[in-house]
């Protein structure tokens, strides 16, 4: 009903980036580990509906994805 996490798309985009990296030579122990730097907030309001849980105004204004 709702998730709050790194996106998939830049997730996607940053192991491209450290696989790059490992076929240009570099050791993968010498790759640092990166946090992600940016988090998705996806609601899903047909499922909530079909549950019966009301999700405020407020906390679907701030969701980046709404899936109606």
């Amino acid at each position: 009903m709702m998730g709050y996490g790194p996106g998939y798309a830049m997730e996607g985009k940053d192991g491209a980036r450290y696989v790059d990296k490992i076929l240009k030579g570099a050791k993968p122990v010498d790759i640092p580990v990166e946090q992600p730097m940016r988090f998705e907030l996806v609601i899903n309001l047909q499922t909530a509906e079909k549950l019966g849980v009301r999700i405020p105004r407020s906390v679907v204004d701030l969701a980046d994805k709404i899936i109606d």
